[in-house]
């Protein structure tokens, strides 16, 4: 494998991993009955729509359908990835949830 087609392969391996971190973001987000385009919008007020993301809300199942999907396990991947805003407006959401619970 040359040096072109590495990158290529490293590239295409990070979009994948990106999109499975968008998925995750995604269903925890229909988990907890939160709208995950107001949630993006919210942590990026300057970007336009998430073509990812709305590809991703394709592929979330019903909370009913989904297995759990922890608090810890989407901080991580957003964390991850480098979505330090959008992994704020998460931990905001989960700390409303916590104080309704008590």
């Amino acid at each position: 494998m040359n040096k072109k087609q590495l990158e290529e392969q490293m590239i295409e391996n990070y979009k994948r991993e990106e999109h499975m971190m968008i998925l995750v973001f995604a269903q925890w987000c229909i988990n907890h009955d939160l709208d995950p385009a107001a949630l993006y919008h919210a942590a990026y007020p300057d970007q336009p729509n998430n073509a990812a993301l709305q590809q991703a809300l394709d592929l979330t199942v019903s909370k009913e359908e989904a297995g759990e999907v922890a608090d810890g396990t989407v901080l991580g991947v957003l964390s991850l990835f480098g979505n330090e805003e959008l992994a704020f407006i998460v931990t905001q959401e989960i700390d409303k949830r916590n104080k309704r619970n008590r």
